[in-house]
């Protein structure tokens, strides 16, 4: 069970760490309209193809993109589930802490009964 959870909470770092960058979400919120090929992505981008392609590395790394080549064209797809893993996280926290916050009011309005009702 621990080494599940490892593993886990190490992929899970190397998705958070591959969208800690602004160019690598934007490249993964254009690839969730759909595939396109690398020169296409890069087109908005203010940098060079190798610079570019380092960022594809990381998102490839943590799992985020898979890319196939055909022919000389190299095409980036979205990885849903590996993006539904770091979003699942995400709600796992949410709903953690909306408890905690919930609870913290139940017991403000329990001590102070009069003062929260206006």
């Amino acid at each position: 069970m621990m080494l599940l959870m490892v593993n886990q909470s190490s992929g899970l770092d190397s998705v958070f760490h591959a969208l800690a960058d602004p160019t690598r979400r934007q490249v993964v919120s254009r690839l969730l309209t759909g595939s396109a090929p690398v020169k296409r992505l890069a087109e908005p981008f203010a940098m060079g193809l190798p610079a570019f392609l380092k960022h594809l590395t990381v998102l490839e790394g943590s799992g985020l993109i898979r890319s196939e080549k055909l022919g000389r064209v190299r095409t980036c797809h979205i990885n849903e589930e590996r993006l539904a893993a770091a979003e699942g996280w995400l709600a796992e926290q949410r709903a953690v802490w909306q408890g905690r916050t919930d609870r913290l009011a139940a017991f403000v309005e329990s001590r102070h009964p009069q003062e929260t009702k206006t």
